[in-house]
């Protein structure tokens, strides 16, 4: 269901917006739909954390941890 909005912007980045529309084949209000969209997914993306994620969080040691020598003993130990 599409429902009318007024918006208060400046002419010139209406002038700017209504020229991106065109250049790229597009309503300006689809547009700005779509970039009100994008907006609310985007925030509902990062508050979610699948579960196998949010396991995992602490297991990696934060600080000074040395992933490399790590890596290292373990390949010198499997080919010792």
């Amino acid at each position: 269901m599409n429902t009318k909005l007024t918006l208060n912007l400046d002419k010139g980045i209406i002038d700017q917006a209504k020229n991106y529309a065109k250049d790229n084949s597009i309503s300006l209000s689809k547009l700005i739909e779509n970039y009100l969209d994008s907006l609310t997914k985007r925030s509902e993306k990062k508050s979610k954390i699948s579960p196998l994620v949010q396991s995992l969080t602490g297991v990696i040691p934060s600080g000074n941890y040395d992933d490399r020598n790590d890596y290292k003993d373990y390949l010198s130990e499997k080919y010792s």
